[in-house]
């Protein structure tokens, strides 16, 4: 009996560069799962969290998933200037934040830079993509709803949100989208064109 062949688990994605936002949710969790399984496919993840991000899941979390050093401050390094805003998002083939919160929303769509992920947004030069979650409240808030138009006016990539319970116990749309789904869609984002490392 030949047993088929699990594709996902090969290195289809060595060369690849992924820069994560984490922002302020209890769906960051599911971020570890996202990394874990990207980087096992050979893609190279480098995580900036938010501040509020790093309340629900701790940088040593995903400096052991990546392997990486984690940045959470655009003061962080002590010994010498390095504007990683601008040098991190210049190597990655794609710019995913997750959580996407009302919030950080607001500040991508209104050009707000004031926190290292916003200003890596900000200085990006590849694609975002972003996978909200919130209230179904503030997902249902037309002032989000005018600020998520306005983003995908500027070809920013959404993965929905969908139905289900909330940390605020309520049920409705605002649960940030599953692991295997924001994994296929960063993987069918990527694949559309070669790593920017081997145009090099």
């Amino acid at each position: 009996m030949t047993r088929s062949r699990d594709t996902s688990s090969d290195l289809d994605l060595a060369g690849y560069e992924v820069l994560v936002g984490v922002g302020g949710g209890i769906s960051a969790y599911k971020v570890c799962t996202v990394v874990s399984r990207l980087v096992q496919r050979g893609c190279g993840i480098t995580v900036a969290m938010t501040e509020a991000g790093g309340k629900f899941v701790g940088p040593a979390t995903f400096q052991s998933l990546t392997a990486r050093q984690v940045f959470t401050s655009m003061w962080q390094a002590q010994d010498y200037y390095d504007p990683q805003h601008l040098s991190l998002s210049e190597v990655a083939d794609l710019f995913l934040v997750a959580p996407a919160t009302a919030n950080l929303i607001g500040k991508f769509a209104s050009g707000i830079a004031d926190d290292l992920v916003s200003t890596m947004m900000m200085g990006r030069d590849c694609p975002a993509m972003l996978a909200p979650t919130m209230n179904k409240r503030m997902w249902g808030n037309p002032i989000l709803q005018r600020n998520i138009q306005i983003l995908r006016d500027l070809d920013y990539l959404f993965i929905e949100p969908t139905e289900g319970w909330l940390a605020c116990r309520e049920v409705g749309k605002g649960r940030m989208a599953e692991p295997e789904t924001i994994i296929e869609a960063v993987v069918q984002q990527l694949k559309k064109q070669p790593p920017k490392a081997s145009k090099s």
